[in-house]
């Protein structure tokens, strides 16, 4: 049979604020010592009360502004009630109907439409080491920042999960709100995968999600892997199970790890310790004005006013800091008649590492290296008669009427020279001397 793929996304992105989302603790907590960022409030204890972190919250709201949310004028914190080692107070602080944000889109390539369904802001948890026997945990983690980023199941290929993962890992960079760094755990995939009948637009009556994945690579090969698993069991006239499983890299599959839950499992109910959260529309303006130039605004400026391929402004936007770097660069160069084109090549084509090198330190090196050397006739006349004797054969071939050979004839005397000369001086000189 015929099938096209449902996926949607969730994706967990932890916020790079100083401190953690309801407490004073440090959320600088990758590679320290565990549970020495801690305090009452991150270790659920009794009586702690939380303080919400005005920055985080903000941070969130820019999230869904940048993906083109309509933000909420009232919103809420709700307590999502399970019982997990990782989790001490035995409940999350999270958003469940009324999130911060909802409604977004975000475009991919083909004018692929992907719709956000809601950005919306809670707290980490703690980190499990499963060891032989036993299970460590860490509390560094729990606590801080945390924005969920959930779409509509609008993709229908690994190959656009991905492009849309990629996308918004640039917008929460570019935002400077994250680092995104999957390695360490501060941009986590989740999707959510589901076969329909290819004839039919009736949704699947099961989904099953894959948790914490932390590359593209890894959510590549596990979507797939699912699409084929899931198409299996719909051809043999089974219903996959709705459950949570987990990507297992050594194996190169997906693994069964529990029944998935639905809403009414948490026992959702407003958190009573925070009160509600009011925007008024001028905080909101505020909050976008903030926002500066994103990727896709860059890349079609980049290519308006600077005459560049699409190869090379994908590259040169890709972070944030490079196109600032490369624009800096063209306005040092304008002073030297140096192009945005030869400074785009010097970039990409050397690799130039602009934490090394500043943008005054490249446009010297290409000012130098594009020096046009005055060369002496005699010598240029020598160097000609000199590789006309070792390629008597060339020679012939062009007063023949060959004309494709005067190109590597002009490279063989330019090689005579370790300076820069007039490739077009040399050309019309070669033509006469013929």
């Amino acid at each position: 049979m015929n099938y096209t793929p449902v996926i949607g996304l969730e994706v967990h992105v932890e916020l790079k604020t100083k401190s953690k989302m309801f407490c004073g603790c440090s959320s600088d907590y990758f590679g320290k010592k565990p549970n020495t960022h801690t305090c009452p409030v991150c270790l659920g204890l009794p009586g702690a009360l939380p303080a919400p972190n005005q920055t985080a919250i903000e941070w969130c709201v820019k999230i869904g502004l940048a993906l083109n949310c309509e933000i909420a004028d009232f919103s809420k914190f709700d307590r999502k009630n399970y019982f997990y080692p990782d989790l001490p107070k035995g409940y999350q602080i999270s958003q469940y109907d009324q999130p911060f944000a909802l409604n977004g889109l975000v475009e991919l390539t083909g004018d692929k439409k992907i719709r956000i369904r809601r950005v919306h802001m809670e707290e980490d948890t703690g980190k499990l080491t499963h060891t032989e026997g036993s299970t460590l945990i860490d509390f560094n983690r729990s606590g801080v920042p945390l924005v969920e980023i959930v779409t509509e199941p609008d993709f229908s290929s690994a190959k656009e999960v991905v492009e849309y993962l990629k996308k918004l890992q640039q917008i929460v960079r570019y935002l400077a709100v994250s680092n995104a760094d999957m390695e360490k755990g501060d941009m986590r995939l989740e999707p959510n995968i589901s076969l329909r009948l290819s004839q039919s637009d009736i949704l699947p009556p099961y989904k099953v999600e894959v948790k914490n994945i932390n590359s593209f690579k890894f959510v590549d090969r596990a979507v797939e892997f699912e699409i084929k698993r899931q198409a299996e069991l719909l051809d043999k006239g089974e219903t996959p199970v709705q459950e949570t499983r987990g990507w297992n890299e050594t194996k190169n599959a997906t693994v069964s790890q529990r029944v998935k839950e639905e809403a009414h499992d948490y026992r959702y109910f407003p958190e009573p310790d925070i009160p509600p959260i009011r925007w008024t529309k001028s905080q909101i303006s505020n909050l976008k004005s903030q926002i500066g130039e994103l990727p896709d605004e860059k890349l079609e400026r980049f290519q308006r006013e600077y005459g560049l391929s699409l190869y090379d402004v994908e590259i040169l936007t890709r972070e944030n800091q490079l196109a600032d770097y490369f624009e800096q660069a063209v306005k040092l160069g304008q002073t030297k008649d140096i192009t945005p084109k030869q400074i785009a090549n010097n970039i990409i084509n050397l690799k130039i590492n602009i934490d090394s090198i500043n943008p005054a330190g490249l446009i010297a090196e290409i000012a130098i290296r594009s020096q046009i050397a005055t060369v002496p006739e005699s010598l240029m006349k020598e160097a000609i008669l000199r590789v006309f004797s070792e390629n008597e054969k060339m020679v012939e071939d062009y007063k023949g009427g060959k004309t494709n050979v005067l190109g590597p004839l002009i490279g063989k005397v330019l090689g005579q020279f370790t300076s820069k000369i007039d490739a077009k001086l040399l050309a019309e000189t070669i033509k006469k001397m013929i």
